[in-house]
């Protein structure tokens, strides 16, 4: 998939012209709108023009940033996929010499977020007639992508012996394993331990590949 048919990318403006920036804010803002909206109703309620109304612009207008009511789902559940990248990462960045406190701490971070996000608690709640859930299931192909490919990024930028099918493969696993406890969450008091658990699994597999490469 190139970046231009990347859903993530393909309409994000250019935050680097103050036009790029007002348009980065009014995206963020119809999302966070959508967001606040699904957290309090069936997502197949959320209409564009009770977006528009949370948000304070006109229903055009959010038809002129995102296309199509299952456009904006699409990114809204890609919005939320990075607002979980950026913890996620940051967690990763703050051990870079011990892989088993960086994957202990990043797992915590996800699974403290998927439990505590507005969208995930509407994701869990459907009956598999709104257009959330396949996102993270059916139709997760591009969630899964997208977050692999910066998960990857993350991963090498923390640990540079790492070659590039390594990291990707390391980056899938944590992203399916991710999404699968978005659609069936743990209970909070079992959420250390699993990501204890998750992170003694996968631990070995990493070191030896940091070990066999010379870190």
């Amino acid at each position: 998939m190139s970046a231009a048919d990347d859903p993530a990318t393909a309409s994000a403006p250019d935050p680097a012209t103050f036009a790029g920036a007002s348009r980065t804010l009014l995206r963020r803002t119809l999302l966070e709108a959508a967001r606040d909206l699904a957290a309090d109703r069936p997502w197949r309620s959320v209409t564009m023009a009770a977006i528009a109304s949370r948000a304070g612009v006109s229903r055009q207008t959010v038809y002129n940033e995102f296309g199509s009511r299952p456009k904006l789902t699409e990114a809204l559940v890609l919005h939320e996929t990075e607002e979980f990248l950026t913890a996620v990462g940051d967690a990763i960045r703050r051990h870079p010499t011990d892989p088993s406190a960086a994957l202990t701490a990043a797992l915590g971070v996800f699974l403290q977020a998927a439990s505590e996000d507005a969208l995930v608690a509407a994701v869990i709640r459907e009956d598999g007639r709104d257009d959330l859930l396949p996102l993270v299931t059916s139709e997760g192909r591009p969630i899964l992508e997208h977050g692999t490919g910066r998960l990857a990024v993350m991963m090498r930028e923390t640990w540079p012996v790492l070659r590039g099918p390594e990291a990707d493969f390391l980056a899938g696993t944590v992203m399916r394993l991710g999404l699968s406890y978005v659609v069936l969450p743990v209970a909070d008091a079992d959420r250390e331990a699993t990501a204890r658990g998750i992170a003694a699994l996968v631990r070995p597999y990493v070191e030896s590949l940091l070990s066999r490469q010379g870190a």
